[in-house]
């Protein structure tokens, strides 16, 4: 059946065979999206889709719709949020272009690449956005949704992932209301997001570029309009980037990666075709049988969001192929699985 029942007010949502209470759950038609940017304008909360995850975003230039998003978040405040801005003419107005970011920029936007840049002086953008830093993580998203909502509200808008920090990433509208509820104001509903990994962040505020989140634009890619960048690890207890915390993307189940078949009780996240890795499992989803990166990628979080559901002993993951895309997806895969005592949290968007 369709997932969404339309009630008049906003939605009934159907997951994991039990309905969820979803009113603020709303059409992304174009009177809903003018109604979305002025809202946003007020410093309400929005939710909404792009090319990567959904984001909440809020006025990035407003203290209390930037401090309302860390706490619909329960996200920790030294964590930056990444802006999102309609072209490079408008990210100028509030982070500093030099020629590598300018060739990057002509290349990649729209699409799911940030850059952190040094934050001009004079931007509006709030302190708590960059976690105080000198620097700003800044995109321009492709989704024709968020290039609406962005143009409606007239501004430039902070939006990390629109789920609880450290769990898994929101692909749907239905992910948003399960994570958030009515802490976003209102959810603009566009279907699944198309690439389903959040952006490849790049750093570009010092002498050398460093990868610090891989994403759908690859190091390779950025290296042959730029040259040789480096990748970081990153300081999980101060991140100058959203995604650099050790624990997050987790759901509540225990995964056990680079495994070659489940153990009994567990439910299998599979990738390829073997046909025997789940024999044992008590449900098999499969991110792609034909070992496609883009269709695994895509399928990722909302496949660990329904076998979070099922209440299995554990989840049991293939293997994933640490090239080109699978660099990403094992990322997210990695920080998913990290022990939850250590105090880090996650889960972020842009």
């Amino acid at each position: 059946m369709h997932p969404f029942r339309f009630m008049g007010k906003g939605y009934i949502a159907m997951q994991h065979k039990r309905y969820v209470a979803a009113a603020n759950i709303v059409p992304a038609t174009p009177d809903m999206i003018a109604r979305a940017g002025a809202m946003i304008a007020e410093g309400r909360l929005v939710a909404f889709p792009t090319e990567t995850v959904y984001g909440l975003g809020g006025d990035a230039t407003n203290g209390h719709a930037v401090a309302a998003i860390f706490a619909a978040k329960g996200r920790p405040s030294i964590n930056p949020l990444i802006v999102h801005v309609p072209g490079v003419a408008y990210a100028q107005e509030h982070a500093i272009f030099d020629a590598r970011a300018e060739e990057l920029a002509t290349r990649f936007w729209p699409g799911p690449l940030t850059l952190i840049l040094k934050r001009k002086p004079g931007s509006p953008v709030c302190d708590l956005v960059t976690a105080g830093l000198d620097s700003i993580a800044i995109r321009v998203p492709s989704h024709p949704v968020a290039r609406a909502l962005l143009s409606a509200a007239g501004g430039p808008i902070a939006a990390p992932s629109a789920n609880r920090s450290g769990r898994v990433s929101a692909t749907t509208a239905i992910h948003v209301a399960e994570e958030l509820g009515a802490r976003a104001d209102m959810i603009l509903a566009a279907g699944k997001t198309t690439l389903g990994l959040e952006s490849t962040i790049l750093d570009l505020s010092g002498a050398y570029p460093t990868l610090l989140r891989p994403g759908a634009v690859s190091a390779d890619e950025i290296s042959t309009i730029i040259g040789e960048i480096a990748v970081a690890e990153g300081n999980p207890d101060r991140p100058n980037a959203p995604g650099q915390l050790r624990r997050h993307y987790a759901p509540a189940t225990k995964l056990r990666l680079n495994a070659a078949m489940a153990d009994p009780g567990e439910a299998l996240l599979a990738f390829g075709p073997d046909p025997f890795a789940g024999r044992l499992a008590k449900r098999v989803l499969n991110l792609s049988q034909t070992g496609d990166l883009h269709e695994a990628a895509a399928n990722l979080f909302a496949m660990l969001r329904t076998l979070d559901a099922g209440g299995y002993r554990g989840i049991a993951v293939m293997s994933i192929p640490y090239v080109g895309l699978g660099i990403a997806i094992n990322d997210r895969l990695q920080r998913a699985a990290a022990p939850a005592d250590d105090g880090a949290e996650g889960g972020e968007h842009g």
